[in-house]
C-alpha cells in the first residue's frame, strides 16, 4: 500500500497515492496538525486538550481519544482489529506520529533548503524552486494563529522568505537575472517590507538593461518603507541606487559582453514588458513562440522548452479561451525527426489538453486551421505509442492542411504524418516522400526548420532503401543548413549517420564500434533522453549480429526501453536458455518507432538460437515487408545489416 504523506504548508492534510484521506472535522485536523508539529515526539494527552481548547469540557480526554481513533482508522484502514498501530502510536503518556523523514511537506521543503546550501551555485535555484513549490498556501493555514502553532508558522514562513531571496540572488550572480524577476515581483507584493528583495528587485532590472525600472523599483521601496514604518532605506539600498545613477561598472554582471545582440534584446524585452499588460493572451502566444526557439537550439534550451511547455497549456486553458488554447497548443511546430518521445507522461497531457481543446472547437469552418494544428500536435505527441488514434489524426490533419493551402500548416501535418509512419515494417519510401515534399516546401518557402526535418528524414528513409550515396548528399545538405542557421542538434544525427556509413561500407567492426561511441558522446547534454536511452548498447548489439560476431550483452549498461530486446540475449550467454525462450515469448510486439525492423531482427537473432519455431514465423512475417532494406538503418543511427539476410536464415532454419 502507498505510504501516507501529511500537507502543513497550507491546508492541512493527509494523502495516499495522491488520494486524500477524510479527516472528519477540525479538531481530528488540528491533532494530526499538532502531532506532525512535535516532530515523532511524543505529545502528552494533557498538553492535546490544552492546545485544542482554550475551556477544556469535562470528557475532554475521551474526546482527544476518539480523534486519534479516528485519525487511525483514516490513516491505515487495513490495520487489523487490535493490532498495534505503526503510524499513529500511543507512547507513554500520549501519541506521537511516526511519519517517514520525507512523508511531510513542511520537512521534505527544510532538508532541499539545507540541500541547496550545499550544492554548486549552478544547481542551486533549481533545487529551491523545486523547495518552494512544496508551499500551497500559509503554513497550518487553519492553524495559525493557535498559540500552539504561532511559533512554527513564522518559523516556516521566514525561511521561505529567505529561500526565495536566496534563489533570486543566485540567479543575479549567475547572469541569469532575468529569470529572478518575476518571482520577486510577486514576492514583494506580499513583503513589502523586505529591503533585500527590494535590492535584488532593481539590482536583477538594471543587470537586464532596465534601468529606469530598476531606478522605480527603489522609488517604490523608499515610498513603501517610509509611508507603512515611518523607515527610510537602509544603506545596501541607498548604495544600489547610487551606483545605477553612476553606472557604477561594478554593478554589472561579471563577464557579460556588452554586445549589440544582448542590449538589443534587453530593450526590446523592456518595451515588451511596459506595453503588454501582464495578463495579456499575447504573452502566453509569446511564450511558446520563445519556447520554440529553445527547442531547436539543443541540450537545455530542449530542456527547458519541454519543462515549460506545458505550463503555458495549462495557463491558457485556465482561461476558458478556447481560441487561445487551441493557438498556444498548436503554436509549437518544433520539427521532431525522431519517433519516440524524450518525456512520455509529458506527451500523454498535451493530447489529452489538445484532445479536450478539440471537443471544444465549435464545428466551423473558420476553426480549421486550429483543428489541424491541434491534429498535428495529437499526432506528434502519440508518437511511439502503437493506437489508432495517431494515424488517425495525422491523416486528418494532412487532409485539411491540404485544402487550406497554407505552407506552414502543411510543414506541421507532413511531420505528424512522419512520426506516424512506423506501423510496419517497410515503410521507408512512405517516409521519404513525406521528407522531399517537406524539403521542396521549407526551400520554397523559407521554412528553415522544416527544411532540415525534410533532409533529416530523407536521410533516414534513403540508408534503410541501402541508397547510401543519396543518403551522403541529404547529409551533406542538412550539415550546411545546421551550420549556416545555427541548428547544433543537427550534428548530432548525422554523426550517428556516419557510425551506420562504417558499418555497413565494410569497414572492421572495431572502427564502427568506435564511431558509434563517439557519436554517443555527442549525445551527453544534448537535453534527448528519448534518443539517448539504450541508443548504444543497441547499436553495438546490432553491429554485433550484422558481422556475424558472438554478442556481447553488458546486463547492466543502461538499455533503456530495449531491456526486454537485451535480457534474452544475457540469458543465453549464461546458459540459462529455459529462461531465454521464456524472455522470447513474452516481448512485444516492438513499438511503432524507426527501430521496429531492428528490434524484429534482435528477436529473429534469438529464435535463431533457440529454434523457437513460432517466434521465426512471427518476425519473418514481420519482416518480409522490408526486403531489400538495412535494417535498422531508417533510424540513421544503427544497423542490424540487410533484412533480407535475416529472412534467409529464417527460411533456412524453417526449412522453407
Amino acid at each position: 500500500m502507498d505510504a501516507v504523506t501529511f500537507g502543513v504548508l497550507g491546508a492541512v492534510t493527509a494523502r495516499r497515492g495522491g488520494r486524500a484521506l477524510g479527516l472528519k472535522g477540525p479538531r481530528h485536523r488540528a491533532v494530526l496538525a499538532r502531532l506532525v508539529l512535535a516532530r515523532r515526539r511524543v505529545v502528552p494527552v494533557a498538553r492535546l486538550v490544552e492546545d485544542l481548547w482554550s475551556d477544556p469540557p469535562p470528557r475532554a480526554v475521551g474526546a482527544v481519544r476518539t480523534f486519534v481513533g479516528d485519525l487511525r482508522r483514516a490513516l491505515e484502514p487495513d490495520r487489523p482489529p487490535r493490532a498495534p498501530a505503526r503510524l499513529l502510536v500511543t507512547e507513554g503518556p500520549g501519541y506521537a506520529l511516526r511519519a517517514a523523514p520525507d512523508a511531510v511537506d513542511a520537512w521534505r521543503f527544510e532538508a532541499a533548503v539545507a540541500e541547496a546550501d550545499r550544492l554548486p551555485a549552478a544547481q542551486a535555484p533549481g533545487r529551491l524552486r523545486a523547495a518552494l513549490e512544496e508551499w500551497r498556501g500559509p503554513a497550518y493555514a487553519e492553524f495559525g494563529t493557535e498559540d500552539w502553532a504561532r511559533g512554527e508558522c513564522a518559523r516556516l514562513t521566514e525561511l521561505r522568505l529567505r529561500a526565495v531571496e536566496r534563489r533570486a540572488e543566485l540567479l543575479v550572480e549567475l547572469g541569469r537575472a532575468a529569470e529572478a524577476v518575476p518571482d520577486l515581483d510577486a514576492h514583494l507584493a506580499d513583503h513589502p517590507w523586505r529591503e533585500e528583495s527590494w535590492r535584488l528587485l532593481a539590482l536583477a532590472l538594471y543587470r537586464t538593461g532596465r534601468q529606469a525600472d530598476a531606478l522605480a523599483v527603489l522609488r517604490r521601496a523608499r515610498a513603501r518603507l517610509a509611508g507603512d514604518l515611518g523607515l527610510d532605506p537602509g544603506p545596501r539600498l541607498r548604495r544600489l541606487e547610487a551606483g545605477i545613477l553612476a553606472q557604477d561598472p561594478e554593478l554589472d554582471p561579471p563577464g557579460e559582453p556588452a554586445e549589440a545582440a544582448a542590449r538589443l534584446w534587453a530593450r526590446a524585452t523592456e518595451a515588451y514588458d511596459r506595453t503588454v499588460a501582464a495578463g495579456a493572451p499575447a504573452r502566453l502566444e509569446s511564450t511558446v513562440g520563445l519556447l520554440r526557439g529553445l527547442a531547436v537550439t539543443g541540450g537545455g534550451g530542449l530542456e527547458a522548452a519541454r519543462q515549460h511547455r506545458m505550463a503555458a497549456v495549462s495557463a491558457a486553458e485556465e482561461t476558458g479561451d478556447t481560441d487561445l488554447t487551441a493557438r498556444v497548443i498548436g503554436a509549437y511546430d518544433v520539427p521532431a525527426n525522431w519517433t519516440r518521445s524524450d518525456d512520455p507522461e509529458l506527451a500523454r497531457r498535451i493530447v489529452a489538453a489538445a484532445e479536450r481543446t478539440l471537443g471544444a472547437l465549435p464545428e466551423d469552418p473558420t476553426a480549421d486551421a486550429a483543428r489541424c494544428r491541434l491534429l498535428a500536435t495529437v499526432a506528434l505527441e502519440s508518437r511511439g505509442v502503437r493506437s489508432p488514434r495517431g494515424p488517425r489524426a495525422a491523416a486528418e490533419a494532412e487532409r485539411i492542411a491540404r485544402g487550406l493551402d497554407d505552407p506552414a500548416l502543411l510543414a506541421f501535418a507532413l511531420n505528424g504524418l512522419f512520426m506516424q509512419s512506423c506501423t510496419r515494417a517497410g515503410l521507408a519510401p512512405r517516409r521519404d516522400a513525406i521528407g522531399a515534399e517537406l524539403v521542396a516546401l521549407g526551400a520554397r518557402h523559407g521554412m528553415v526548420n522544416h527544411e532540415v526535418l525534410g533532409h533529416l528524414i530523407r536521410l533516414q528513409a534513403r540508408a534503410a532503401l541501402a541508397d547510401l550515396s543519396a543518403a551522403d548528399e541529404h547529409a551533406r545538405a542538412v550539415d550546411r543548413l545546421a551550420e549556416r542557421h545555427g541548428r547544433p542538434l543537427v550534428g548530432v544525427f548525422t554523426t550517428w549517420y556516419l557510425a551506420v556509413r562504417e558499418a555497413v561500407s565494410g569497414g572492421s567492426c572495431a572502427s564502427a564500434e568506435n564511431a558509434f561511441r563517439a557519436a554517443a558522446a555527442r549525445l551527453d547534454g544534448m537535453g534527448m533522453p528519448g534518443l539517448e536511452r539504450g541508443l548504444l548498447p543497441l547499436a553495438l548489439l546490432g553491429l554485433r549480429l550484422a558481422h556475424g560476431r558472438p554478442v556481447r550483452v553488458d546486463p547492466d549498461a543502461d538499455w533503456g526501453p530495449y531491456r526486454p530486446w537485451a535480457e534474452p540475449f544475457a540469458l543465453l550467454a549464461a546458459g540459462r536458455d529455459t529462461e531465454a525462450r521464456g524472455a522470447l515469448r513474452a516481448l512485444p510486439e516492438p513499438p511503432p518507432d524507426l527501430l521496429y525492423e531492428a528490434l524484429c531482427c534482435a528477436e529473429a537473432a534469438l529464435a535463431l538460437s533457440l529454434g523457437d519455431r513460432p517466434a521465426l514465423r512471427r518476425t519473418y512475417d514481420r519482416l518480409l515487408p522490408a526486403s531489400g532494406e538495412l535494417a535498422g538503418a531508417g533510424s540513421g543511427l544503427l544497423t542490424f545489416g540487410p533484412v533480407d539476410g535475416w529472412l534467409a536464415a529464417i527460411r533456412g532454419a524453417l526449412g522453407t
